[in-house]
C-alpha cells in the first residue's frame, strides 16, 4: 500500500454509506418498516433497500475502489467513472425509496419512479462493476477472485430488481409478474449472499493479513471457500431461474443451495483461525478485535438458521435472520473495518509525501481506541439484542435496541471524523513541514 495511489472518491463513499447507515436507524427507530410492518411491505422495503444498496453497497464499492487496485497491483481501469457513478446510484436509490412510498401510499400516484431508479441503479452499479472487474482481471488470483464472483452477484441482483421494479409498476408483462412473485429469495441470495458475503471475505482475506502482518491464505484453501460459495448463489440463481421458468418448486433448491452456503462460511472460519495463529503482530487491534464480533456474528448466523429449518420457523423468524446477517456479520465487519481504514488512508495520504524527510506520527496515533472501544461494545450488544427483541416478537424492546445501535453509530462517526480532522495527534507531529491536512469528504492526492 504504501507509495500506491489513494482512491479520490473513496472518502466520499463512506460519508454517503454512513448517512444512509443513520437513515436506516432513524426509520427502524421510528418504528417505519418490519418488524412493525409485514416483510413485503412498502415501508419494508424502503428500510432494507436503504440498508443494502445506501449502507452496505456504498460502503462495499468505496472499499473496492481503494483496494482492488492493490490486490491485482494495478492502477483503476478508469478512476474518473467512481464519482458519476455515486451519482447514478444516489439518484437511483432516491427513485426506488419514492416508488415505495407511492405504493405504500405515502405519495402521490408515479408509476414511472420505480422503473426510473432501475434504470439510473443499473447505470451506476454497471460503472462500478466494469471498472472493478476490468481491474481485477488484469490478476484475477487470491482475493480478486472472491471480487470477480461478488461483481457476477451483484450484476444478478440488480437484473433481478430491475425486472421487479418493472413488474411493481406493471410493465413488465407477464414474465416480470411470474419473477416477482417467485424471484425475491434469488434477490436476496444474490445480493446478501454472493455480492456483499462473498467479496467482503475476499477483502477480508487481505485486510487481515495486512494488518496483522500475517501470510496470505493458500490459494488452495480460499479457492474451496470460494467455490463453495459460488456454488450455493449460481444453484440459487441458475437453479432457481430455471425453476420459475418450468414452474417447479424452489424448497429443494434452495435446501442445497443453504449446505454449500453453511460449507462456505466452515471453510471461511478456517482461513481466519489460520490468518490469526500464523500473525506476527500478537498484538490485536481495536478494528480485528470488533471484527472478530462479526465473525461471531456470522457463526452465529448459521446456527440461527439451522435451529429455525429444524423447527420450520425459518418464514416466521426471517426478520431476526436477516437483522443478525445483515448488522452483526456485514455491518459490524465494515464499521469495525472503516475505523481502521480510514486512519490508514489518512496516515498515508497525510504523511507519506513527507515520510523520511520530517518526524511523522505512527498510524494507531490517529485514533483513541479506548475511547472508540465503548461505542463498538454498545453497537454489537444492541445489534443482539435486537436480533433476541426480533426472535420474542417483542417490537417495543427492537426500537429501545435499534435507538442504542443509534448511539453506537453515532459515536464510531463521531471517531471516524476526529480521525480524518488529526484530531488525536499530537500538535507537534499534527502537520509537518511539507504536509497536508486532509480534506473530510475526499482525498486530495
Amino acid at each position: 500500500m504504501i507509495g500506491g495511489s489513494i482512491s479520490r472518491w473513496t472518502m466520499t463513499y463512506f460519508a454517503a454509506a454512513l448517512i444512509w447507515l443513520l437513515a436506516a436507524l432513524a426509520l427502524m427507530v421510528t418504528g417505519i418498516g418490519h418488524p412493525a410492518a409485514d416483510l413485503a411491505a412498502p415501508d419494508t422495503l424502503v428500510l432494507v433497500h436503504v440498508v443494502c444498496i445506501g449502507w452496505q453497497s456504498l460502503a462495499m464499492c468505496g472499499a473496492l475502489f481503494q483496494f482492488v487496485p492493490v490486490l491485482v497491483a494495478t492502477p483503476l481501469f478508469r478512476e474518473e467513472w467512481a464519482l458519476p457513478a455515486l451519482g447514478f446510484l444516489t439518484a437511483g436509490l432516491l427513485c426506488l425509496l419514492a416508488g415505495f412510498m407511492v405504493l405504500g401510499g405515502r405519495l402521490p400516484s408515479a408509476p414511472w419512479l420505480l422503473p426510473l431508479g432501475a434504470v439510473l441503479l443499473l447505470v451506476g452499479f454497471g460503472l462500478v462493476a466494469v471498472d472493478l472487474a476490468l481491474t481485477a482481471w488484469r490478476r484475477p488470483t487470491g482475493p480478486a477472485r472472491f471480487v470477480l464472483v461478488g461483481l457476477i452477484s451483484l450484476c444478478t441482483t440488480v437484473a433481478f430488481g430491475a425486472v421487479f421494479a418493472f413488474a411493481l409498476a406493471g410493465w413488465a408483462g407477464r414474465f416480470g409478474e411470474a419473477v416477482l412473485a417467485r424471484g425475491i429469495p434469488l434477490h436476496a441470495i444474490a445480493g446478501l449472499g454472493g455480492w456483499l458475503t462473498l467479496t467482503a471475505m475476499g477483502v477480508s482475506y487481505r485486510l487481515l493479513s495486512m494488518f496483522m502482518l500475517a501470510p496470505d491464505v493458500e490459494d488452495r484453501k480460499s479457492r474451496l471457500t470460494l467455490a463453495a460459495g459460488a456454488l450455493a448463489v449460481a444453484t440459487t440463481v441458475d437453479g432457481g431461474a430455471a425453476a420459475i421458468g418450468f414452474q417447479l418448486g424452489l424448497n429443494t433448491l434452495l435446501s442445497i443451495a443453504a449446505l454449500f452456503g453453511l460449507v462456505c462460511v466452515g471453510l471461511y472460519g478456517r482461513d481466519l483461525a489460520g490468518i490469526f495463529r500464523s500473525r506476527k503482530r500478537r498484538h490485536l487491534e481495536l478494528n480485528m478485535r470488533m471484527a472478530m464480533l462479526s465473525f461471531a456474528s456470522l457463526a452465529g448466523t448459521g446456527i440461527l438458521g439451522i435451529a429455525l429449518v429444524a423447527t420450520r420457523t425459518l418464514p416466521l423468524h426471517l426478520g431476526a435472520f436477516a437483522f443478525l446477517a445483515a448488522f452483526g456479520w456485514l455491518s459490524g465487519l465494515v464499521l469495525a473495518k472503516l475505523y481502521k481504514i480510514v486512519a490508514f488512508l489518512t496516515w498515508l495520504e497525510t504523511y507519506g509525501p513527507v515520510m523520511g524527510r520530517a518526524p511523522t506520527p505512527r498510524v494507531q496515533d490517529l485514533v483513541a481506541e479506548s475511547r472508540a472501544t465503548k461505542w463498538f461494545a454498545i453497537y454489537y450488544v444492541s445489534v443482539w439484542t435486537g436480533t433476541l427483541a426480533l426472535l420474542a416478537a417483542e417490537p417495543g424492546a427492537f426500537r429501545m435496541a435499534a435507538a442504542a445501535m443509534t448511539v453506537g453509530v453515532v459515536g464510531i462517526v463521531h471517531e471516524i471524523i476526529r480521525i480524518r480532522r488529526l484530531d488525536d495527534v499530537a500538535s507537534t507531529l499534527r502537520l509537518p513541514a511539507g504536509a497536508v491536512a486532509p480534506h473530510l469528504l475526499f482525498a486530495k492526492t
